[in-house]
């Protein structure tokens, strides 16, 4: 019998949820994705350190002498991410998504601009738009820039996805791909019902998709589902037949190592039959529909927020990186800056709920999967993630 991975592959697109170079390569996803906080960690690796200080100080000079570190740092960590999503699509045949600065995510003009700057490094590249995703937060004013940028053929993953408004919306806006996060719906539900776990046929956040993938295949919409930020392995299995799956390399490994039966649970076919009203979206119901969803309105502003917190951070390496090929004398040690930043609390641990950034990469820090980050593993896997970036 064959593992459970394989089988899902039969039915299912599968993508790494990762920017490991070595992971990518070894459980060949047809997609994958860049990752910031790899980027983050490479500003202070020793692997990355020419390709961070040649970024950094082009940036500069093509911003000229009045630009700020902070107007240096942002443009550094577009192109680095564009570098990043060009090593990962040597590797894989499919698309790569690059992620627009949450700090964007309601104003959609400047999202609209920032897709056109990073599509323009690929195309430069000689990428073509078919073979990147720029992702986008799915607030309404997100959604109108990909729709914007839809009908330009780029093409938009629209991700911090938790309720069925910002799903109808997506596909109404011709969005490419959606990617509702299973996992940050089920710790909600958690921390608010304190219950310990869900059976996962009753996970809230499979439920959740479910939901979605049967709305669109009723209606005959062409958005992909792509379900993600898994918290074990019977989420991914109560899923099998989504359109798409992005999977930590922690979960693929489980997946491939299971043998036993793997029955489809979304299919198009069932979906026509189910009794579903169709909702109209517009602005308005959006907004109602989104005030009156307390876990999609706390989690989306939480999303947001914590990827805006990674950035800022990342932003202040970036520049004291730059202040020392200058030669000022600042002192920058990573782990220590990113573990204060994201151990909200003080008590020397990182929560899941406080580290808001990829789940993929908290799972790999996590190295004795208690749930907690400690500053040890902050130190050691940082490093780790680089060694394992930088293998090839």
């Amino acid at each position: 019998m064959s593992n459970l991975l394989d089988q899902l592959r039969e039915m299912t697109i599968v993508v790494a949820d990762t920017g490991d170079i070595q992971a990518i390569e070894q459980f060949t996803p047809r997609d994958a994705t860049t990752n910031p906080s790899l980027i983050t960690a490479a500003a202070q690796m020793p692997q990355y350190r020419e390709i961070v200080d040649q970024t950094l100080l082009t940036a500069k000079a093509d911003l000229g002498a009045g630009a700020s570190d902070e107007q240096i740092a942002t443009l550094a960590f577009d192109r680095l991410a564009v570098a990043f999503g060009l090593k990962i699509l040597k590797i894989i045949p499919g698309r790569v998504s690059t992620e627009v600065d949450a700090r964007l995510s309601y104003d959609t003009e400047a999202t609209v601009a920032k897709a056109h700057d990073l599509i323009a490094q690929y195309e430069a590249a000689g990428v073509g738009r078919d073979r990147v995703l720029i992702k986008i937060a799915s607030t309404w004013e997100g959604i109108k820039a990909a729709e914007i940028l839809e009908k330009e053929g780029i093409h938009c993953n629209l991700t911090l996805l938790f309720g069925l408004h910002q799903a109808i919306a997506c596909a109404e806006a011709g969005v490419t791909l959606i990617s509702p996060f299973v996992g940050r719906i089920l710790d909600w539900y958690k921390k608010e019902t304190g219950r310990d776990s869900y059976p996962p046929a009753e996970d809230p956040g499979v439920l959740s998709v479910t939901k979605i993938y049967n709305y669109y295949k009723k209606f005959g919409y062409k958005t992909e589902v792509m379900g993600a930020s898994f918290r074990n392995a019977g989420e991914i299995t109560e899923l099998a037949g989504c359109d798409l799956l992005t999977i930590s390399p922690a979960l693929l490994a489980e997946l491939k190592s299971t043998t036993g039966d793997l029955p489809r649970k979304l299919d198009p076919s069932k979906a026509a039959d189910l009794p579903i009203d169709k909702i109209d979206m517009n602005e308005a119901v959006f907004a109602e529909m989104h005030a009156s969803d307390r876990m999609a309105s706390e989690k989306l502003e939480e999303g947001i927020n914590g990827f805006t917190k990674a950035l800022v951070t990342l932003e202040t390496l970036l520049s004291d990186r730059l202040k020392r090929l200058e030669g000022e004398d600042t002192v920058t040690h990573a782990a220590e800056d990113i573990f204060h930043v994201y151990d909200l609390d003080g008590d020397g641990f990182i929560t899941r709920e406080e580290w808001l950034g990829s789940d993929a990469v908290f799972d790999a820090l996590d190295v004795n999967k208690d749930g907690k980050i400690t500053p040890e593993e902050m130190g050691s896997g940082l490093g780790a993630l680089l060694r394992l970036a930088t293998a090839q």
